[in-house]
């Protein structure tokens, strides 16, 4: 069932036509400069992959990937992809790129049982990167001023578009506030980890959660990571505070891949030991791919932020629930 919030007094100040057009300003500048600060070079990417090769991303553990046999193959079983975060690593060492260097491209998948709402859609797009480090590099602090490299990218964006559109006001504060999510816990210790991060993000307007996946003193994660990809002790998200919608906003889920002895950890921990056996762990455990930082940054979601729409189906094309549209009808927001 779709949540939908309908703010107040909300009026969409750009048509159809012209949504359009501040969607290609948005992903242009924004790309551009990711790619120049990151020093990251554009690649293709696939839609599916073979599911016998652990490049998929399984998320939570429980999502459903939309599968489909290859006719010419045999009907051998494909599945599209819920995030390129193994594959880019993987990538990099296959087109021979160099320390310091990196990758990014547009990333499109469908998460069939994503549960839709004003920023969830089931389909999903994204600017997924990765960049290659030194092994000495996997620490806190270059963590830290990939993050503030980022976010300087979003301010930046969100600059620019103020300049093109009289109606966007500058809302991101100049710097971005680093918590964990034991401090969160720490803070916030009767509330929901979700909670937790709206009230920190309202109270400074952009954060920085890191160490997302291990269990925290209650027993529970704060949120579920896969165990293969992000080392739980270096990864991180930038939230910011959404306004229109009164939200803490999600824009980019990123992180310092598991090295050999991180990998092996994290799937005893999240009961999983067998995928040790897929190549692509194999690989990894066997020292046989680079070290190497990266992340995925929304789309949908830093359009959505910086045009001050109401609903991610305001910035892409997708299906939602005959409800849904019906409410968005009645209540000025365009769906395109």
């Amino acid at each position: 069932m779709s949540k939908l919030t309908i703010p107040k007094n909300y009026s969409s100040a750009l048509n159809l036509h012209d949504t359009q057009l501040a969607i290609k300003t948005v992903k242009d500048f924004f790309q551009g400069m990711l790619a120049q600060r990151l020093s990251l070079t554009r690649v293709s990417a696939p839609l599916f992959v073979d599911p016998t090769t652990g490049l998929n991303d399984n998320l939570n553990g429980y999502e459903r990937p939309v599968t489909f046999g290859i006719l010419e193959q045999g009907d051998k079983e494909a599945e599209v992809v819920h995030s390129l975060a193994k594959w880019k690593r993987y990538a990099l060492k296959k087109y021979g790129f160099s320390l310091g260097e990196g990758i990014y491209t547009d990333m499109n998948a469908i998460r069939r049982d994503e549960e839709t709402d004003n920023i969830h859609s089931i389909f999903v797009d994204q600017w997924d990167w990765e960049k290659i480090i030194r092994k000495e590099d996997r620490n806190l602090d270059f963590l830290k001023e990939t993050v503030k490299t980022v976010y300087k990218c979003l301010r930046k964006t969100e600059q620019y578009m103020a300049i093109q559109y009289d109606y966007i006001d500058l809302i991101l504060p100049k710097d971005i506030t680093f918590i964990t999510t034991s401090e969160l816990e720490e803070m916030f210790p009767d509330n929901t980890p979700k909670e937790r991060e709206y009230y920190f993000a309202k109270a400074k307007g952009a954060i920085c959660v890191m160490q997302i996946g291990d269990k925290l003193a209650n027993g529970e994660p704060h949120d579920g990571r896969a165990p293969d990809y992000d080392d739980w002790a270096l990864n991180a998200d930038i939230i910011v505070y959404y306004p229109v919608l009164d939200i803490a906003l999600e824009l980019s889920s990123m992180g310092i891949r598991v090295d050999e002895k991180a990998l092996k950890e994290q799937l005893d921990k999240a009961g999983c030991p067998e995928r040790a056996k897929l190549p692509f762990q194999k690989a990894i455990l066997n020292k046989e791919l680079p070290y190497t930082i990266g992340g995925g940054i929304g789309q949908s979601r830093i359009c959505m932020f910086f045009l001050r729409k109401a609903h991610i189906g305001e910035v892409q094309s997708s299906l939602w629930p005959e409800e849904t549209i019906k409410a968005c009808e009645e209540h000025g927001i365009q769906l395109l």
